[in-house]
């Protein structure tokens, strides 16, 4: 239910997140570049559900962004930082909404991460051409290009994942739990993107549990991945809670002796 209710957030918060951070970028690196570098991984991505067309649609919406358009978009995206807020509060209390502006905490919490969004948006395109090079060539160079996209995704959400654990979720558990255990999140993340990857290849009609309409069922595709998303991200805070908690209890019994 707490992966759930972050997801709902997560639904009204991603577009804007992403649109926010290719204008950044493009505004940064220049509109041609991020075509560029963002083109050949566009076509190498399958399409039987139309993942390019989706892609290649947002980032078009992302670089054509204007200014007013643009602070719109920022407090929709400031959502996902409620969201994440208030189901750490909800899993580390048993009495949920018991910190006073939860949701505004939350919000001001995720800006650091909007904040440096363009550059790892800008670190992930730069790795793209070379992984999405190798994918084209096929064989044992697809199997390089999928590491090292692996890689490059763990690289960028590491940072992202301990934030989040640190400072957008309640306790500041101890430093040493939230690296590994952040760093081990991060890689799950990465695998599981990946993975979602593998499921757009798949020759699936999405459409057909809902009359035909495609659109309907690739909304409920992405919400389902967003929603086991979701579920990796909590059980990794749960996972850190617990961790910090034991190497607190040992530096106390240490202190104690």
């Amino acid at each position: 239910m707490h992966a759930a209710a972050v997801t709902f957030y997560a639904g009204i918060a991603v577009v804007p997140i992403a649109l926010l951070a290719i204008w950044v970028t493009g505004w940064l690196a220049g509109a041609d570049r991020v075509r560029r570098l963002t083109g050949r991984t566009i076509d190498a991505l399958p399409g039987e559900i139309g993942a390019p067309r989706a892609l290649s649609a947002l980032i078009d919406a992302g670089l054509h962004l204007t200014p007013w358009l643009a602070l719109a978009s920022l407090l929709p995206a400031t959502f996902y930082g409620e969201g994440l807020r208030r189901a750490f509060v909800s899993l580390r209390s048993r009495e949920p909404g018991n910190e006073p502006l939860v949701g505004w905490r939350g919000r001001l919490l995720w800006l650091p991460l909007l904040a440096a969004a363009p550059a790892l948006l800008l670190a992930t395109f730069l790795a793209l051409p070379a992984t999405s090079g190798l994918w084209v060539r096929g064989g044992w160079y697809s199997v390089l290009g999928v590491v090292l996209s692996f890689l490059a995704c763990w690289l960028v959400l590491t940072p992202v994942v301990i934030w989040v654990y640190r400072y957008v979720a309640p306790g500041r558990p101890r430093w040493l739990s939230t690296v590994l255990v952040g760093s081990f999140t991060a890689a799950n993340l990465s695998g599981f993107l990946h993975g979602f990857v593998l499921f757009c290849s798949l020759p699936l009609d999405l459409g057909a549990p809902f009359g035909g309409f495609d659109a309907i069922g690739g909304m409920v595709a992405v919400g389902l991945w967003l929603y086991l998303f979701h579920v990796i991200i909590l059980a990794g805070y749960a996972a850190t809670r617990s961790a910090s908690s034991y190497q607190e209890r040992r530096i106390s019994n240490q202190s104690a002796e």
